[in-house]
């Protein structure tokens, strides 16, 4: 609607002057028309009555017609009185007049100049008379207007002196507009910057919006010409100011000082404590006498605090405070009658691995070692016995006030069960125990509270060979054992399992004799063998070559056959077996009674062959003689044709 109100008065001021531009044609047409029918004298008298000085001949004497030379020079006169102005510049103007579209400047040139109004927003109180610098956009326009801008004009002084501030290190003001991602918006004189949230101030900052609104100082960091992107600090400053202050605030240091300070930031390792200028270091170990797990138990932000000057870097300007040190020493109130053998009560602050601290008083600590906590010799985790916060009492094993150490004992409240250990537990005694640990030569187990013995690997069986006693049991089982040595000096008892029972191998040394025959089970085959599971739960092993059956295969896993004892070692507890001997034997034992038959049929033939020799000797005796007298014929015969 303003819009179109705007436009009905524009096209009424153009109708106006178009009718006023008529209205003087038809004027200047009429009273051409009219000199056209008058004198020069009629003129000349219908005028006011001049001076009687003024020369009505001047025109005929040539007056006011200059030469090209003068002309020239007069124009020349004249422009000079005029500014030069050049498109790009910046100039200064002065407000001539100001209506609801344009302010109108008088810059010393030919024309004045238009600036809408729309560009004078930040300066509500302008008024005719103030001088404003704008910038040349074209000295002429189609009109012969000139064409002026103070918002451009604006934006390059502001470059400008962005850039110098830059050049020059020197510090400028801004308008802190919004917040944004990271940061803040700041004016400055037009220009937008970036303030990142690290450079607002040299302490962390958790509200942003308490800065919009504000007018602060910054420095210039980063210009990007080509993205027109501007980085300003405002920590900057302060670090300057302060860095002159950390310069007279260490070069005046002593250790044993007192000083003033702020919490200024608080970590799982210490606080950080503003000294007015200069940041110190209160670690968490200097807070409390006493242990704390984390400084904020004790401090708050922004807190006021008296710390001591523990010591200081005069290059890295680092100061290490204290504030238990402004109170005395809790060991220095630790009652004096206190010694060793005395009961003391408190509170367990802290449970590690090796044992636990209790607190007597504030800042004084005893260790109870994890040795000290029970009487048996099968340590075990402080977690078993002990946690954080438990009320308990204990007695003072060692104390040593200069260096402030003491250890403690919780089992010395209680009864050594070692002390009657012989009387209780003699050699050949039966009881139960425990399993608490096992290891590759043996089983821990306790009979009582501090009572531990060892059952070795060889005394847990006499039947199964144990290769580890995780195959024999596991830790909370309950086994009988009997007593076999006692060492009260050294606090060691040795428990056996298997002599609960009679040695059955002398039993099985009576059954499983040499190259007798059992049925046994393969349970288990390795590289070198098999473990075969013989009657009355013995076990036996037999080599690999001796698992060879007749028909050329191999023993399996989980087959029953019959196997030879071919060793048994009642010392070792050893039986070895095999299945190839029973049919290699067999099988030996069948050739040799054919070999034996052989040999019988052979005999009995030699024998009736000599019968029939003997009986054909004397039956053809006779008939040999007339052989021999026809042999030794044909041989005299055949010399006699030789010679």
């Amino acid at each position: 609607m303003a819009k179109k109100q705007v436009a009905e008065k524009e096209l009424e001021a153009k109708t106006a002057e178009l009718q006023g531009a008529d209205a003087r044609l038809t004027e200047k047409e009429t009273i051409e028309s009219e000199a056209d029918s008058v004198s020069i004298e009629q003129i000349k008298s219908s005028l006011a009555t001049p001076d009687q000085d003024f020369d009505w001949d001047a025109d005929d004497k040539v007056f006011g017609n200059y030469s090209d030379a003068d002309r020239k020079k007069f124009e020349d006169m004249y422009t000079d009185t005029f500014n030069q102005i050049t498109q790009g510049e910046i100039i200064s103007g002065i407000v001539v007049s100001i209506n609801n579209k344009d302010v109108v400047l008088n810059v010393g040139f030919k024309s004045d100049g238009l600036v809408s109004t729309s560009e004078f927003r930040d300066t509500p109180d302008l008024k005719i008379g103030d001088s404003v610098d704008v910038f040349v956009e074209a000295p002429e326009d189609a009109n012969g207007q000139l064409i002026l801008s103070r918002k451009r004009a604006k934006t390059q002084r502001s470059w400008e002196t962005i850039n110098a501030a830059l050049d020059n290190d020197t510090i400028i003001n801004g308008f802190v507009k919004s917040r944004t991602k990271g940061g803040l918006i700041v004016d400055i004189m037009g220009v937008e910057a970036f303030l990142p949230g690290s450079q607002i101030d040299i302490k962390p900052i958790r509200d942003y919006d308490v800065y919009v609104g504000k007018t602060m100082e910054f420095k210039v960091v980063k210009i990007n010409h080509e993205f027109k992107n501007v980085v300003v600090s405002h920590k900057i400053l302060i670090e300057d100011d302060l860095e002159s202050q950390k310069v007279e605030i260490v070069s005046k240091l002593e250790k044993g000082q007192v000083l003033e300070g702020t919490v200024k930031n608080i970590t799982d390792f210490g606080v950080f404590i503003d000294l007015g200028g200069v940041d110190g270091l209160l670690h968490i170990t200097d807070i409390s006498w006493g242990r704390i797990e984390h400084p904020k138990e004790v401090l708050s932000l922004d807190e006021k605090i008296n710390v001591v000057v523990l010591d200081f870097d005069d290059e890295k300007k680092r100061i290490a405070l204290g504030l238990k040190q402004l109170t005395p020493h809790p060991w220095e109130n630790l009652d004096a009658n206190l010694a060793v053998g005395s009961k003391v009560k408190g509170k367990i602050v802290t449970v590690a691995d090796y044992g636990a601290f209790l607190e007597i008083i504030p800042g004084v600590e005893g260790l109870i070692h994890v040795s000290e906590m029970s009487w048996s010799q099968n340590l075990r985790s402080p977690q078993e016995f002990l946690k954080v916060g438990d009320e308990i009492e204990a007695e003072v094993l060692t104390l040593d006030r200069d260096e402030r150490k003491m250890s403690l004992g919780i089992k010395q409240l209680t009864q050594d069960p070692w002390g009657a250990v012989a009387e209780r537990y003699p050699i050949g005694s039966k009881h139960k125990a425990v399993v608490k640990n096992m290891t590759n030569f043996g089983v821990f187990v306790e009979i009582e509270e501090g009572i531990d013995g060892l059952i070795h690997i060889s005394d847990l069986s006499w039947s199964k060979k144990v290769n580890h006693p995780n195959e024999f049991t596991k830790v909370g089982d309950t086994l009988d054992v009997v007593v076999l040595e006692l060492d009260v000096e050294n606090r060691k008892l040795s428990l056996g399992h298997k002599q609960l029972e009679e040695n059955p191998w002398d039993t099985f040394e009576t059954i499983f004799t040499l190259d007798s025959v059992h049925t046994g089970t393969v349970v288990k085959v390795t590289d070198k063998g098999a473990v075969i599971a013989l009657p009355y739960g013995v076990e036996g092993f037999v080599p690999t070559k001796h698992m060879a059956k007749e028909d050329g295969s191999v023993i399996k896993a989980e087959e029953t056959n019959d196997f030879k004892i071919i060793e048994f070692n009642k010392d070792a507890k050893r039986i070895v077996v095999s299945h190839a001997r029973i049919w290699e034997e067999a099988k030996a034992e069948v050739a040799a009674e054919e070999r034996a038959t052989k040999k019988k049929e052979a005999k009995a033939s030699v024998s009736a062959v000599k019968k029939v020799k003997d009986s054909v000797e004397k039956s053809t005796l006779g008939d040999l003689s007339v052989l021999a007298q026809l042999k030794e014929q044909m041989e005299g015969e055949e010399s006699k044709n030789k010679k």
